[in-house]
């Protein structure tokens, strides 16, 4: 659970959905430049989302938790399309919000959280992946999701194969790919306003370390669409 204090998403979407002014949230890596994110994002609506996101949501079916929901963009659409949906995020204020945009099952916490099976379809969009952290953090993640699917469910996600950061202009890798930490667990910290965030973990996964590490504890691996710039979708299936 993340407190209102140290939590500059949930502030800038909670100072948006006010009318409030709004500046950029700045995020600050440990393998990139400064980038900022606009809260009007998670505002987005179904036209405004990316073209993998927009492929997901037509693959969804049946009973639906949704991780890390946010201001609740995902799952207002598939409310919208007659679906039942459980969305969970850690953020306080981000499910206060989703409650005050009319969200009919908004839960506070993570999905190591959710006891109440079973799922027809997991979510794991916005790279949802990444609250894995790590590739350990990864299996446990993928684990959890198991044993929340119903027969014949499935998770649906998307992530980036970020191996293009280190990539010289002739496309030489001048990462240690032997090294012990996979060059896809990253380090964020966000800021906004006088609000900054802890430093947090964060995974990017490669379609081929995610296909090994779901086929190792029985998941079923199909790649459905590549995006423009080294990220893809992905589905993985159960029973």
């Amino acid at each position: 659970m993340i407190l209102p204090e140290k939590d500059p998403i949930g502030r800038a979407i909670t100072d948006l959905w006010e009318g409030k002014d709004v500046e950029l949230i700045k995020v600050v890596s440990d393998v990139a430049e400064d980038e900022t994110l606009d809260p009007h994002y998670f505002f987005r609506s179904f036209a405004e989302m990316p073209e993998l996101e927009q492929f997901a949501l037509g693959k969804v079916r049946g009973r639906v938790l949704d991780v890390g929901a946010g201001a609740g963009c995902h799952v207002l659409e598939l409310e919208k399309r007659g679906m039942d949906v459980l969305a969970i995020d850690i953020s306080i204020r981000s499910v206060e919000i989703m409650e005050k945009r009319g969200v009919r099952n908004p839960m506070v916490g993570d999905i190591f959280e959710v006891h109440e099976g079973a799922f027809d379809t997991i979510l794991l969009l916005m790279n949802g992946v990444g609250i894995a952290r790590t590739l350990d953090g990864l299996k446990q993640l993928l684990l959890q999701c198991k044993k929340l699917l119903a027969p014949g469910g499935q998770v649906l996600l998307d992530s980036s194969d970020i191996i293009y950061l280190f990539e010289d202009e002739e496309g030489a890798v001048y990462y240690d790919l032997t090294a012990s930490k996979y060059y896809g667990e990253v380090t964020y910290q966000l800021f906004y306003n006088n609000i900054e965030s802890d430093s947090f973990g964060w995974l990017y996964a490669g379609a081929e370390i995610l296909e090994a590490i779901a086929q190792s504890i029985g998941f079923g691996f199909e790649l459905i669409k590549e995006g423009s710039h080294y990220d893809y979708l992905a589905r993985l299936t159960f029973g």
